[in-house]
């Protein structure tokens, strides 16, 4: 599904009109770096990696969904002004045109500095198309722009990788704090790396090892600790399985035994639902950890540590 992007022309005008209002420019907030970041994930590392040397802001909403996201011309003068922009390329374009154009110079891509492994499946059948879950060649429907699939968050261990950098970042930007930076990536480093060694545990003996989920989100997770995904429909989470698609997923879920149907917190549960009671098994939740809702009291390791407890029950880990 493209969207609609704003104009060279137009975010041209709008840089030059927030410059005339008087903004920073040097990406400070008082004695505080400012840092942009464009969605939940990549805010939570930079609040944990920054510390009280950054005032952070996050281009999404708390409860949106990432990737419907188009930005405000206020948005767009912030992040003309930060003094960093943290983001995932191709994973939200009207992020990546206002980068492009106004940050370029001042922008981490978090993607540039972990393994991703290729976008195979992105693309998914619509209505019109049929075909088992990897035929997806030369099917209609929504694809990522870039070769490779860019949610690589779900995997702590990657996510470390990014705090480790993120510091680096840091510390070039602002040498003044570069000790506290570098402290923050490693006590920060040091919990992802802990709960990656959670997951594994928690999940090296269990009785099965497929996960039925509402999109294919979880791909890094499956990679990582030897799970199989089967995502009812592809990365697009508003996107709709055909009838076929769904009558192979029951017909799967009856014959592999697979007991649990995920749903996600920001997408609509109604397909996967669906399919749940047309093969007579339960649904779960299982977070992409994409956002959190407002006031919520999770954060991403409290979220990700709740997923590992649904897969423990849903795959019957010892």
């Amino acid at each position: 599904m493209k969207r609609p992007l704003l104009t060279s022309a137009v975010l041209s005008g709008l840089f030059l009109a927030t410059a005339a209002c008087g903004g920073t420019g040097a990406g400070a907030d008082g004695d505080r770096t400012t840092v942009t970041a464009s969605f939940y994930p990549m805010a939570w590392l930079a609040e944990r990696v920054g510390g009280d040397h950054v005032a952070v802001t996050a281009l999404t909403s708390p409860g949106a969904e990432p990737h419907d996201l188009e930005l405000s011309p206020r948005q767009i003068g912030e992040l003309s002004e930060t003094g960093l922009a943290l983001y995932v390329k191709d994973l939200q374009p009207a992020v990546d045109d206002a980068i492009a154009q106004h940050a370029a110079d001042r922008a981490l891509d978090a993607g540039s500095v972990v393994d991703l492994l290729p976008s195979d499946g992105h693309a998914h059948e619509d209505e019109h198309t049929g075909g088992g879950e990897d035929a997806h060649a030369g099917e209609e429907g929504h694809a990522h722009e870039g070769e490779h699939d860019p949610h690589f968050w779900t995997d702590p261990s990657r996510m470390a990788t990014v705090a480790t950098a993120l510091g680096d970042r840091l510390a070039e930007a602002d040498p003044g704090n570069a000790a506290d930076y570098k402290a923050n990536a490693q006590k920060t480093a040091d919990e992802l790396t802990a709960l990656d060694g959670e997951f594994k545990d928690g999940l090296a003996s269990c009785e099965d090892r497929t996960i039925v989920t509402g999109h294919t989100a979880f791909t890094y997770l499956a990679d990582r600790y030897d799970l199989e995904q089967v995502g009812v429909s592809g990365l697009d989470p508003e996107a709709e399985p055909s009838p076929r698609r769904l009558a192979e997923l029951v017909e799967r879920i009856r014959s592999s035994g697979v007991r649990t149907v995920f749903t996600e917190t920001l997408a609509s549960p109604k397909v996967a639902q669906t399919l749940a009671d047309s093969a007579g098994v339960k649904t779960a939740v299982l977070d992409p950890v994409e956002g959190v809702a407002e006031g919520s009291a999770d954060d991403y390791l409290s979220l990700q540590r709740a997923n590992l407890a649904a897969l423990r029950t849903a795959l019957s880990c010892s």
